[in-house]
């Protein structure tokens, strides 16, 4: 056992199912059964890329425990879904796996470039990728014999594979996560990264390359690159954010399994605030949740923003602040829940060769910052949307930081919004929300009800209210159920806000029904300020009406 050549450590993997009857725990192990199914195929290369915190790692060091000779999988397995399978003891650690954890290599490298000795030839990443699996499988007993026959001292990776595979008759599994860190880390290095495709070219695609390999799987956050646009490994078969393919429900959670996790009775937090939260990947038909932030919100009984504590910030920023074509605003568009169509097919797949608004929603869909849906007819053309409130939250938070944060007309339109209702102007008020029924992210409602109504408000109000407030919707309150409440975040700095809405009524009678079911009795004791707002809508002048008051004791 080794770092590379059949790791035998305790991986994220097995540490989960150990703790797997105490800790949220999702089992995807029937995923093994699909790549059993592609072993000694032709169709044995695969690359699945999703963006960071959805279980890339977890399932790669999944695989590892079942196929490599290192593990003892009867043990690890034998309770878990693969265990039922038909396939489960075909394959179950029979293969020498090579697994490559670009991080980890990417770190033992700079302590290796420090050296004062160092190997002939090993200049950079790439050849010390090399120079690690070579070593290990030379000090591996039962290949070096082998490769002392052949005298294997200065060739590379694929000579020293192929012998090992010509004379003894075996073949590996080859596993590397996070592939594409060359592109991310190394982003302006072209030369590195054309070393490194050829790499894995030369393993993958040369004469009797593939010989070499039962199964080879790639996981990272990026596609793989395109040249020419071509991809340059065009022999694996690719699923990645924007062509997700068969295996959306194994990298995320399905509402099935959240739904299951909040039965614990040590969960705290409910399944549509998960859903509000964390959900809204909808891949191939299959809505997803971040992995990540939903265990985190579980263990921790709190639903927040885990996302932007974890992710690129400063990519997201730079990506933004190019503003190709107005992409602040579409951005900001897209924050109030409007969606924006882009094409993906010139997308580089990098994080440098960026030319286009096109490419900036196409790197933040592969990101995580944003989803895209198909549409019908064309596979390259996406519409971008902001997936759940996690992820809008984090988004808010990176813009209000901008130097240009406080010019845009949406801003200013949120806040004048909050200015009024908080200075009792209901005829501004109305002025406002009728603007904002008419704006990308509202105006494509079906605008005949109070839902609709209620979204058009919260759209209004959500950037100036962004720290300030927090919102509840259909909040018990006295009598019954007030439409929209919301709740200075620190007492005191703020009036509370009740808000009822009609369709075809009247303001006045919004503001009857708060005092005749006494929406305001929950808060009186804790607030001496709390104002009541009134909006109606008409579907004969298509006009807006709101009444202001405050309530008086």
């Amino acid at each position: 056992m080794g770092l590379i050549l059949n790791p035998g450590n305790d991986n994220s993997f097995i540490k989960l199912v150990k703790v797997k009857d105490t800790r949220v725990f999702v089992d995807k192990t029937d995923l093994i059964e699909k790549t059993n199914a592609l072993c000694n195929t032709d169709e044995n290369l695969v690359a699945i890329t999703r963006p960071r915190r959805f279980g890339k790692t977890v399932t790669a060091h999944m695989l590892s425990a079942y196929y490599s000779k290192g593990y003892a999988g009867q043990d690890i397995f034998n309770k878990l879904n693969i265990a039922g399978k038909d396939s489960f003891t075909d394959h179950l650690n029979k293969y020498n796996v090579i697994y490559i954890d670009m991080n980890t290599i990417d770190g033992l490298f700079d302590g290796y470039a420090n050296k004062k000795q160092k190997a002939d030839g090993v200049n950079d990443l790439v050849d010390y990728i090399e120079y690690s699996i070579i070593k290990e499988l030379k000090s591996n007993d039962d290949f070096s014999e082998c490769l002392k026959n052949h005298q294997i001292e200065n060739t590379g990776l694929l000579e020293t594979l192929l012998a090992i595979t010509q004379d003894l008759n075996t073949k590996f599994v080859f596993i590397m996560d996070e592939w594409d860190l060359v592109y991310r880390e190394y982003r302006n290095d072209e030369i590195l990264q054309r070393k490194f495709i050829k790499l894995l070219k030369n393993l993958f695609k040369a004469d009797g390359g593939q010989d070499c390999f039962i199964l080879a799987y790639l996981t990272g956050i990026l596609p793989i690159k395109k040249y020419n646009s071509q991809s340059a490994l065009n022999d694996f078969d690719e699923y990645n954010m924007l062509a997700p393919g068969e295996y959306a429900p194994y990298f995320g959670f399905t509402d099935n399994e959240v739904i299951d996790i909040v039965k614990s009775p040590n969960c705290k937090v409910s399944h549509d605030d998960l859903k509000e939260w964390y959900e809204g990947y909808k891949i191939k038909g299959v809505d997803i949740y971040n992995p990540n932030s939903v265990r985190k919100a579980v263990t921790r009984n709190e639903c927040i923003s885990y996302w932007s504590k974890t992710s690129s910030n400063e990519e997201v920023v730079r990506l933004i602040n190019m503003d190709f074509d107005g992409i602040k605003k579409d951005i900001m568009d897209l924050i109030e829940g409007a969606r924006v169509q882009f094409d993906c097919s010139n997308f580089q797949n990098d994080m440098v060769t960026i030319e286009d608004k096109n490419d900036v929603f196409s790197l933040l869909v592969c990101l995580g910052y944003l989803g895209c849906s198909d549409i019908a007819g064309d596979e390259d053309l996406k519409q971008a949307y902001v997936p759940n409130k996690e992820i809008r939250r984090a988004l808010m938070g990176l813009i209000k930081k901008q130097e240009w944060y406080e010019r845009m007309e949406t801003i200013k339109r949120s806040e004048k919004l909050l200015k009024a209702i908080q200075e009792l102007d209901g005829t501004t008020v109305a002025t406002l929300i009728q603007d904002i029924h008419n704006s990308p992210a509202v105006a494509l409602l079906d605008y005949n009800d109070e839902e609709s109504l209620t979204y058009c408000v919260m759209t209004g109000l959500l950037w100036s209210t962004l720290g300030k407030y927090t919102s509840h919707r259909e909040e018990q309150t006295g009598k019954g159920k007030a439409d929209l409440v919301y709740e200075p975040a620190i007492k005191g700095t703020a009036p509370l806000i009740l808000i009822e809405f009609k369709y075809d009524y009247s303001p006045e009678e919004a503001i009857a029904q708060i005092k005749t079911k006494e929406y305001f009795k929950r808060y009186a004791g804790q607030y001496n300020n709390i104002i009541l707002v009134g909006i109606n809508y008409s579907t004969k002048t298509k006009d807006h009406q709101c009444l202001i008051e405050t309530l008086i004791k």
